[in-house]
């Protein structure tokens, strides 16, 4: 006796062809999603983030804690010290408008910050008599942070943080362009991946 010829399931086909097609459809919309709401890859480019971060590092923004916020009705304000990716809209001047830039979290919204003598100085409830962040914050350890460069004095703005690269002498940051919109804070520093070398958790 012949063997009977196998049997095509056409029902099944179309059902296996439907779900390709929705893979390939939603995958995009998962990485979109992602990207804009849990993290994203980002790309130090230059200098002012040194010894921290290199020229050329690939890091990973956590924009978890920035989407809970908004989802809340609440605005995003980082840890003092946190390291974050923002847009400042003043660097249109600079002809690179829509650009991103990490720096870190010197100055928190209401707080009194001073530059003199090359020192940081934040006042504020809990220090009416002033702190220096970076001679007192884990991140300074080490005399990692030079001196810093200006000659201010000014109450931030509610609603805004004051960042400073960690490379004072060749940092961009809020002396000159002021301090940041917390809605301008696209995410906080969690990890780096590259180099492999110099993989590290923030």
């Amino acid at each position: 006796m012949e063997p009977k010829p196998t049997q095509h399931h056409q029902p099944d086909n179309i059902r296996s062809i439907i779900s390709t097609i929705a893979i390939l459809l939603i995958a995009p919309i998962i990485a979109v999603v992602l990207t804009l709401y849990v993290f994203q890859s980002y790309q130090v480019n230059g200098e002012s983030m040194e010894v921290t971060l290199q020229n050329n590092d690939r890091l990973i923004i956590w924009k978890v804690p920035k989407t809970w916020a908004h989802i809340t009705g609440h605005a995003y304000v980082p840890h003092r010290g946190d390291i974050v990716v923002v847009h400042d809209d003043n660097l249109a001047r600079y002809g690179d408008a829509g650009k991103q830039i990490i720096k870190r979290v010197i100055g928190l919204p209401g707080e009194r910050i001073v530059i003199k003598n090359h020192t940081v100085t934040v006042f504020n409830d809990a220090h009416p008599g002033g702190f220096q962040p970076d001679k007192t914050l884990p991140y300074g350890a080490g005399s990692v942070i030079p001196d810093t460069d200006g000659n201010i004095n000014m109450t931030i703005p509610a609603g805004q943080i004051y960042v400073m690269g960690d490379n004072r002498s060749n940092s961009l940051d809020s002396r000159v362009l002021g301090p940041v919109p917390v809605q301008n804070i696209i995410g906080k520093l969690a990890l780096r991946i590259l180099p492999f070398t110099k993989m590290d958790v923030f």
